[in-house]
């Protein structure tokens, strides 16, 4: 049964994931609709604790919680007791003698919302730590491949890039795996993290080798921000060796479709034709970022106080 918290795909069972994945399905229909809203959670509380910048998944939560009719408040450190030396830690414990129904939780170093959530009695949901994960991101990508495959148990998935650096690769790499996939890295020597191979997937140092047969390929934007210090081989190097075009995507089997985080370095990690057109269903991941969101709010928001799984939403 999924715990109390999201904090990462790592902690999850199959069984979990595909519960999270059915949910979001009942939750598209609502994206789907003239009046985009059902009642859901109506009358519960979503706070969006976001340390780090962010557009797209800060604004996929707030959506989110607003079609589910949930009070959505987003906390901005700029403004808050964090620039009064007020600790992290501290700041939670104030939000939670507000009693909160959930606290969706973004910072650039890996563990803070495992420690907001070891003071919370909310739910705490992971939107991204550091380099460690990004549990929605991943659930999103693994109903945007089932949608399109029909299935992901036995396809064979290439992620290329920076690797290191992604909580979106790490994430990725455990659903894909717990779904039955292959799963194959494909990146430069540096940005391949030492001992990968235990997570079950194979490295690349040759993208036309990764994409040999590839049913899926996913591409990661290149980190500048986290890239200070480390060796990186420039982006016009990068892009000729790494950099995805149709040309390339030729080596991967018929049908593969290419998937991308986002923000993309158009011309870096993707073309400008492979971004905007098919196979990308860049878009696709978009929306059914805002379902899977839904069905995470849901699902733990939903269950607070309560024993036992949440019945599939009623969005009629």
């Amino acid at each position: 049964m999924i715990g109390r918290d999201l904090l990462g795909i790592e902690d999850l069972e199959r069984e979990d994931i595909e519960r999270i994945l059915e949910t979001a399905m009942h939750m598209r229909e609502v994206g789907e609709r003239d009046v985009k809203k059902v009642p859901t959670l109506r009358g519960r509380t979503v706070v969006n604790l976001f340390f780090e910048a962010s557009t797209r998944t800060r604004a996929s939560f707030e959506i989110a919680g607003k079609r589910l009719s949930a009070d959505v408040v987003n906390f901005s450190p700029a403004g808050s007791s964090l620039k009064k030396d007020e600790s992290i830690l501290d700041t939670a414990r104030t939000l939670d003698a507000m009693d909160p129904d959930v606290v969706v939780v973004r910072h650039g170093v890996a563990g803070v919302p495992k420690r907001i959530a070891d003071v919370l009695a909310a739910p705490v949901i992971n939107a991204g730590d550091g380099a460690h994960e990004h549990p929605t991101q991943a659930l999103l990508d693994l109903l945007t491949v089932q949608q399109e495959k029909g299935r992901i148990d036995g396809l064979t998935v290439t992620i290329v890039g920076d690797i290191v650096h992604s909580r979106v690769a790490r994430s990725n790499i455990y659903g894909f795996r717990k779904m039955g996939a292959e799963v194959r890295i494909a990146a430069p020597p540096p940005m391949i993290p030492a001992n990968i191979e235990v997570l079950g997937v194979k490295a690349y140092t040759s993208l036309r080798e990764s994409l040999n047969g590839a049913d899926v390929v996913m591409a990661l934007r290149i980190q500048n921000e986290r890239l200070a210090g480390s060796w990186f081989p420039g982006v016009r190097e990068y892009s000729a060796t790494f950099g995805l075009d149709r040309a390339k995507l030729r080596h991967a089997r018929d049908g593969a479709i290419v998937m991308h985080p986002g923000p993309v370095n158009r011309g870096v990690e993707l073309s400008h034709d492979l971004t905007d057109h098919r196979p990308s269903v860049i878009l696709d991941q978009v929306r059914n970022g805002v379902a899977i969101r839904m069905a995470v709010l849901y699902l733990f928001a939903g269950r607070r106080g309560g024993d036992g799984p949440m019945p599939l939403p009623d969005v009629r």
